[in-house]
């Protein structure tokens, strides 16, 4: 019962938002009353903080997954690439989850944002090694900012909530793409500006 709350909640916080869900609409979409639901959560921000922690687990898990199933003399291009691929796949597996994290996040009260924090911090802080590694490599130009990096790669990954349909590009190809623009960019290498 307990998941099946958090799958109907995750649903209901990618969709209403903070406010818009209530524990009730919680305990109506698993079939349950309300009363049931603090058998399992004491409030609704405890099912939130459960809500974030669940996707970024997820997905912080499938990219660690992915790069330790590459061989030891996989490139730091490789390395990011299998990340970027995992996480755009894994965002979707927990669509919900992983929606909610970017939808509500900065909806949720600021007790819950801390008790999330050090999950995403831990995570960005692995992309942060990803790409300090391809730096160290010279697969990267060493005065880059790789807060910034991750941060733009980390915008276009996440928006991809909002955009993609499977019947676009597959997620390796759109991973393709994406490591392409972190490690190519966007100008012509020439410096021509026409």
């Amino acid at each position: 019962m307990r998941q099946k709350v958090l799958d109907a909640a995750a649903r209901l916080f990618r969709d209403k938002g903070y406010a818009g869900t209530t524990m009730r609409a919680v305990a109506a979409r698993c079939g349950i009353r309300a009363a049931s639901l603090y058998h399992h959560f004491p409030s609704k921000d405890d099912i939130l903080a459960e809500v974030f922690d669940y996707g970024v687990r997820r997905v912080a898990a499938a990219v660690r997954a992915a790069v330790d199933c590459l061989p030891p003399s996989a490139s730091a291009h490789d390395k990011v690439r299998a990340a970027v691929h995992a996480h755009l796949e894994s965002f979707f597996v927990y669509g919900d989850y992983t929606a909610s994290n970017i939808r509500v996040f900065g909806q949720a009260p600021r007790p819950v944002q801390r008790k999330n924090r050090g999950l995403r911090d831990r995570y960005e802080a692995y992309w942060h090694l990803l790409l300090e590694e391809a730096r160290q490599r010279g697969e990267l130009r060493r005065g880059v900012d790789l807060s910034i990096a991750r941060l733009f790669l980390f915008g276009g990954m996440n928006h991809t909530l909002e955009w993609y349909t499977a019947s676009g590009v597959s997620f390796r190809e759109l991973a393709e793409r994406y490591t392409d623009l972190i490690f190519h960019g966007i100008g012509r290498s020439d410096g021509a500006t026409a």
